[in-house]
């Protein structure tokens, strides 16, 4: 399957480097993918999950978030709103070039962002996430240690996936100040639910909370012994797959 690359511009104004994975022939779909806190489009997942779902036909745009992989900015200047006003920016670049997006699909804190992007585009009919936690708040348990430290000096440098990232007040105050909830019941799309009963990095409750919260259509598919990144390609392309067949009835 052909992957260009480009790049557009973001919600700060930043270039950001997408790709755009297309079907043999035509496509009958566009999808636009959110990627996990602190990940890449570039993550081996995503590329399964494209892959699969252009095998049904779906062209999919994956970015990386400002600041992240290889698009410009610098991450500490972002926070949660920016993320989905980036998707808003993905999602007017694809209109005038591709096709606008009628799916989003959203990895982690990325399916929170999806959720909340849904909102701001009328295109979109189907919204799935994958391991997504059930407020955006969720983390900020990774930053724990050093919240003191942000809250007195305004700014503290946490470990994240093995790498050093200066986490900003406004990056957790953003957190804060989101009603997830509300989004959720007011979403107005099919929305799946994908998630791993033996993640343990956003555990199963967050799915259970989504699901609860969101109006129908809904839909739950358990990733049975995936891990929280879908290391193993079996969950990846599967995920991709499902998505695929799922979002068609709703097209």
């Amino acid at each position: 399957m052909p992957s260009n690359k480009i790049e557009f511009k973001g919600a700060l104004g930043e270039m950001l480097s997408a790709k755009v994975d297309m079907p043999d022939g035509d496509h009958k779909a566009c999808a636009l993918f959110a990627h996990c806190f602190t990940c890449s489009k570039n993550l081996k997942a995503v590329g399964n999950i494209a892959k699969a779902l252009n095998e049904k036909g779906v062209a999919v745009f994956r970015f990386d978030f400002t600041g992240l992989g290889d698009s410009e900015g610098s991450f500490e200047d972002t926070n949660f709103s920016s993320n989905v006003d980036d998707l808003v920016a993905a999602s007017e670049y694809m209109k005038k070039e591709m096709g606008a997006p009628s799916i989003l699909i959203g990895h982690s804190l990325g399916g929170a962002a999806v959720i909340q992007a849904a909102h701001k585009i009328d295109s979109v009919k189907a919204v799935a996430t994958i391991g997504a936690p059930s407020s955006p708040e969720h983390v900020a348990k990774h930053f724990e240690s050093k919240k003191e430290e942000i809250e007195k000096e305004g700014a503290a440098i946490v470990n994240l996936a093995g790498r050093p990232f200066r986490i900003k007040k406004q990056f957790l105050d953003d957190l804060e100040a989101s009603k997830m909830d509300e989004y959720i019941r007011n979403l107005d799309r099919a929305l799946m639910v994908m998630h791993s009963p033996l993640d343990d990095t956003v555990g199963l409750d967050n799915a259970a909370h989504i699901y609860k919260t969101a109006k129908h259509p809904k839909s739950f598919i358990s990733l049975h012994e995936a891990d929280h990144l879908l290391l193993d390609e079996t969950y990846s392309r599967y995920a991709g797959s499902i998505i695929a067949e799922w979002s068609s009835i709703y097209l």
